[in-house]
């Protein structure tokens, strides 16, 4: 059976169907040698070629839809190879039988959190697009005064350099003094644009963990670096809130994984690291002096700290209020709480 060609590249992760029609115009896509037009189809049997450099195979048109959640942790670039060698999240993911990994709606280096991975590059897109309103949850550690009028301004209109901006929902959800837990809710995707809204209001956002995208919640049982298979469930809701058809279980990548199991990567550059300890200098070395020691501990402290921040299934009640990071919340001097934070009043 015969597809558009921009729909053909689109589900490979090549780009949206208005940019691959854009390129198709201006003959920068050929099949099988020929310059194409709009409008064509193809077939599974063809080679593509974007300029020049070949894009599809034959027998790549049809690639079955597989989804994974990955839960990122601090320190990891969104993307594929970084020049500077530090990690990315393609480290601890499994290889791609079929296309590649899109990541959908990336964290910057100090977010953590819920990032969901596909091989279905229309999907990655339509998820993306502002147009369809998916809905990204956040919870975000607030350090500042936080007023009721702060908290009613982030949810009508916030002007930041690229344009107004606006939280849908903000919910407190913990925390105590000057370190407040909120949950966040946005339906667009802009950079650092939970941090800038915050910011734009005299507070700042401590820590940033990415809790829901598209009524995908971040599974508890994962820790940080692991991923799972989203289930044919789970998938199709995605499907749904994008615009697309639901997939039946045939057109879904099988694997050994899809009954949702926990799974982690070793980290290819935990050897290199490994093999440098104690065969250089101490000092500015990065792996043995005082400073780099402090810094690894502290990185274990907040890996803890987010495990059991995560399995609280509340996300910020209860379970965190014993670690370390609420243990320097009480301070003397802090202000007391707006009536606004009071119990009963925690579903704004």
């Amino acid at each position: 059976m015969s597809e558009k060609l921009q729909k053909v590249l689109a589900r490979l992760g090549l780009g949206s169907r208005r940019g691959l029609e854009e390129l198709i115009a201006s003959g920068r896509v050929s099949v099988n040698g020929v310059k194409a037009s709009l409008g064509d189809r193809i077939e599974d049997d063809v080679t593509v070629t974007l300029d020049g450099k070949v894009v599809m195979r034959p027998g790549q048109a049809k690639i079955a839809c597989r989804v994974l959640m990955y839960h990122k942790p601090e320190g990891e670039l969104t993307t594929l190879k970084d020049p500077e060698d530090r990690p990315t999240v393609f480290d601890h993911l499994p290889k791609a039988e079929n296309g590649r990994w899109i990541y959908i709606g990336r964290l910057d280096i100090n977010t953590s959190g819920l990032l969901l991975f596909t091989t279905d590059g229309e999907l990655a897109n339509a998820l993306m697009h502002p147009r369809h309103g998916i809905e990204r949850i956040y919870a975000a550690r607030v350090y500042g005064d936080v007023t009721e009028e702060a908290v009613e301004k982030l949810q009508h209109e916030v002007k930041l350099e690229d344009g107004p901006a606006h939280f849908d929902k903000v919910k407190y959800v913990g925390g105590d003094g000057r370190n407040l837990w909120f949950h966040c809710t946005l339906k667009e995707g802009r950079k650092r644009e939970v941090r800038r809204l915050w910011e734009a209001v005299g507070c700042k956002v401590s820590r940033l963990i990415r809790i829901s995208y598209g009524g995908i919640a971040l599974d508890p049982r994962l820790k940080t670096g692991e991923f799972r298979d989203l289930s044919v469930k789970e998938i199709n809701r995605l499907r749904l809130l994008a615009g697309a058809d639901e997939l039946a279980e045939s057109e879904i990548e099988k694997t050994e994984d899809n009954n949702a199991k926990v799974q982690s990567v070793a980290d290819p550059r935990q050897h290199k690291r490994e093999s440098l300890k104690g065969k250089v200098p101490n000092k500015g070395n990065g792996y043995q002096n005082a400073n780099s020691f402090s810094k690894r501990r502290h990185a274990k402290e907040r890996q803890f700290d987010e495990d059991v921040f995560v399995k609280d299934q509340r996300f910020g009640r209860g379970g965190m209020k014993n670690t370390a990071t609420f243990k320097s919340a009480h301070k003397s001097g802090s202000k007391k709480r707006p009536s606004f934070f009071k119990k009963g009043n925690t579903n704004r």
